[in-house]
């Protein structure tokens, strides 16, 4: 068993690297990263930056082909995939199942690391999958065909997955891709209320503006650099996002008494950008 190293807290990058196989240049170019117990970190970045790069790296998807990945001190790629499973919840960009099952069932897999393959769930188990069920909302929909759900119920009900895995961390891959509004801020909530819990929480999302209103500390990449990293308001300035994402930016303060003065982005008119009119 792997013994996590005393100063090694929630996951840290330095200067990781990763080029894929028969790659010209690096998809990652030398990122530094750190996501605490406590903490909700949120990676941005452009389509093709290399979000998902980085997450795999810290997740020991990958292998850092220079710099180093780490999580508790140790390098990510070491962690045996049960000990990883047990301590790290992982929500995946896509994702179904391979056969039917029901919200209920998808949950009770989360137990599967604790279990193996031939102990029977016991009480705690059951307490685990009744907790992660009630925490994410979807106790009501538990013998539901997980096929029959909405987008937005389907991502919650994964999410309870992981949670009911009992870990200290979540890694999510865009888990709010492709939702309305409504299931958009559920799971904002959700995992803001599982930081507060002491989880450390890294994702990677392209909702700049509720990265801002929910994350701690936000890591910005473009073209596989770190091209801004910290608060919010350090991050999310008017040039940098502009220049990240080639396109005008202004940035507003959001006036909401939860997260008062967390910077809000407004794309702008393309006016004066070659290949558009002027409106």
């Amino acid at each position: 068993m792997i013994v996590a190293s005393a100063d090694g807290r929630g996951w840290r990058a330095r200067d990781a690297r990763y080029r894929y196989p028969g790659g010209t240049a690096d998809a990652l170019a030398g990122a530094d990263i750190d996501a605490a117990p406590g903490e909700l970190v949120a990676i941005l970045g452009p389509n093709g930056a290399g979000k998902s790069t980085l997450l795999k790296l810290l997740l020991g998807v990958l292998e850092p082909t220079g710099g180093t990945a780490e999580y508790e001190g140790v390098a990510a790629g070491l962690w045996e995939p049960v000990e990883r499973a047990r301590r790290i919840g992982v929500l995946p960009q896509h994702e179904e199942p391979a056969f039917p099952v029901t919200v209920g069932e998808l949950v009770a897999m989360g137990r599967y690391p604790h279990l193996g393959p031939w102990r029977r769930p016991g009480p705690a188990d059951r307490a685990a999958v009744a907790s992660a069920l009630e925490r994410c909302r979807v106790a009501d929909l538990v013998a539901r065909p997980f096929a029959t759900l909405s987008g937005g119920e389907r991502q919650r009900a994964r999410l309870a997955r992981a949670l009911a895995q009992e870990p200290e961390a979540l890694a999510l891959d865009e888990p709010t891709a492709s939702l309305d509004v409504a299931h958009e801020m559920e799971i904002w909530e959700i995992l803001r209320q599982e930081a507060a819990r002491g989880f450390a929480v890294l994702l990677t999302t392209h909702h700049l503006n509720l990265a801002a209103r929910y994350a701690d500390r936000l890591v910005l990449i473009d073209a596989g650099r770190v091209a801004a990293s910290g608060s919010p308001a350090e991050v999310l300035r008017e040039e940098t996002v502009s220049r990240v994402y080639g396109w005008p930016v202004r940035v507003e303060e959001l006036a909401e008494p939860d997260r008062p003065g967390a910077p809000q982005i407004v794309p702008l008119r393309p006016a004066g950008i070659s290949g558009f009119p002027n409106p």
